[in-house]
């Protein structure tokens, strides 16, 4: 096949995942009418309704604190990535209650990289199920367009319920008001609260994507969907949200995606022109360490993201993924 016959094939890939996406979306904004509610949640309240995130993490181990795989599949890599780590069973289990926050911020197809690939998803919660002995796994996030069409336009819904999870849709009460003591931003500020509050592990699963704000979203900024309100405002001051959502957010293990690494465009993309082929799966318990690591996928130094000096000066992790003796391995 000859490059151009190649592109040619793709773009027509493209155009037909996008005109089924498109049919999708009158039933999934009729059921969004149902299950979230419009005005979504306001910042503000009282002291005595401020909540705090449980800290979620795990233990490091010396050499088993983050994976490298480098290979064409998604899910091989994840469980190679997993299994270099001591496995799922390290992370979860049996019996607890498991919360996945993937990128399911846009109703957008997955061929476009800007949500977590499904199949990512997929993967973890059979894992958590099959492998950990889990007793049950929410997926959840908050997106930015209509929560129902992200989920359902992504593959996210149904590659999660699927598999036995249940997908979890904001609602209004589901939001309660945190504030992080010294910071400048979260104060007094609703997140997402309550399908967080009934787990006893936390893990995200977001792609390695350019951010026209950010430089980049990774893992740290993939907990920007955890918080409601006019979050937007937030924008102003990127480097320092990232940074403390970092201190919200203690999860149990990060996973990013550099796959298909959406180098321009970011974060909402548009075109499969705008990704590259970069077949790197990261697994972490430290996100700052996997985001520092995750910049060489883009091009760009750790110098380029404010935020990662951020969070590390803040205590939620490493730049120096070196120091802990990343493990690395090769698929083919």
């Amino acid at each position: 096949m000859t490059e151009q016959n190649a592109k040619n094939l793709q773009r027509r890939q493209f155009l037909i995942c996008t005109a089924k996406a498109g049919i999708s979306v009158a039933s999934a904004g009729f059921i969004a009418s149902v299950l979230y509610d419009k005005k979504g949640p306001s910042a503000g309240g009282t002291e005595e309704q401020l909540v705090t995130l449980q800290n979620f993490s795990t233990k490091q181990k010396t050499g088993q604190t983050i994976s490298i795989i480098k290979g064409p599949s998604r899910v091989k890599s994840l469980r190679k990535a997993l299994d270099l780590l001591g496995g799922i069973e390290r992370f979860v289990g049996p019996g607890e209650t498991v919360a996945i926050k993937p990128n399911v911020a846009f109703a957008s197809p997955p061929i476009i990289g800007a949500t977590t690939a499904p199949e990512l998803v997929a993967e973890m919660v059979r894992l958590c199920y099959n492998k950990a002995m889990a007793k049950q796994v929410y997926v959840t996030d908050n997106p930015i367009n209509d929560p129902a069409s992200c989920f359902t336009l992504s593959g996210i819904g149904k590659a999660a319920t699927q598999s036995g999870a249940k997908v979890i849709l904001p609602k209004n009460h589901f939001f309660r008001q945190t504030s992080i003591p010294q910071a400048k931003l979260i104060k007094n500020w609703p997140i997402l609260f309550e399908p967080l509050e009934k787990a006893d592990k936390l893990i995200g699963i977001s792609p390695v994507k350019s951010h026209h704000r950010a430089g980049a979203s990774m893992s740290m900024k993939n907990w920007y969907g955890l918080l409601g309100g006019r979050r937007n405002i937030f924008h102003q001051d990127i480097n320092t949200i990232i940074a403390e959502l970092a201190i919200m957010v203690k999860p149990t293990l990060v996973i990013l995606d550099g796959t298909e690494v959406m180098v321009t465009n970011g974060p909402t993309g548009g075109s499969i022109s705008d990704l590259r082929r970069k077949n790197t799966i990261i697994a972490s318990c430290d996100m700052v360490a996997a985001d520092s690591y995750a910049c060489n996928l883009l091009g760009l130094k750790i110098t380029n993201l404010p935020y990662l000096a951020k969070a590390e000066k803040c205590g939620a992790g490493t730049t120096d993924y070196e120091s802990l003796k990343p493990i690395i391995a090769n698929l083919t």
